[in-house]
């Protein structure tokens, strides 16, 4: 004979909440209007992202209305793509010299503009070989000339 075990509440339904009830359905609105930007911004987050059904309440066909109607709004620019939320960092680990602890970082090159470069210079290479010279004629400035 095999027993037969009983079961008691599971865990999960002891921890859901009572379901939460759309605002649509509340307000018996049947129409989502991509126009109304204040009942959109009710179901986008504050970085503008499309909020859940679970943390709204929609329904299936309701969420999907608002996710047109917010994605139709976001094309005629009434409502952003997203949202830049800037918070400040804080570490705790800076000096305040500017930059992390430790030691210094090692050059990978010599210093840009150094003594003992060659300089680049305007002058033609095949002015200077005698190639060409009387075809091309040598850029003087008329201050120069005079």
């Amino acid at each position: 004979m095999a027993k037969t075990k009983v079961r008691g509440k599971s865990r999960d339904n002891s921890r859901r909440a009572k379901k939460k009830v759309s605002f649509l359905t509340t307000e018996q609105i049947t129409y989502v209007d991509w126009k109304n930007e204040k009942l959109l911004r009710k179901f986008m987050s504050e970085r503008a992202k499309i909020r859940a059904r679970r943390v709204t309440g929609n329904s299936a066909q309701q969420q999907k209305l608002v996710a047109d109607a917010i994605k139709l709004a976001r094309e005629m620019a009434l409502v952003p793509y997203s949202n830049r939320v800037t918070t400040q960092r804080q570490n705790k680990e800076r000096d305040g010299r500017g930059r992390a602890a430790g030691p210094a970082p090692r050059p990978s090159g010599p210093p840009p503009g150094g003594a003992g470069e060659d300089v680049e210079t305007d002058v033609d290479d095949s002015a200077v070989a005698g190639e060409g010279a009387e075809a091309e004629a040598p850029l003087v400035s008329e201050e120069e000339q005079a």
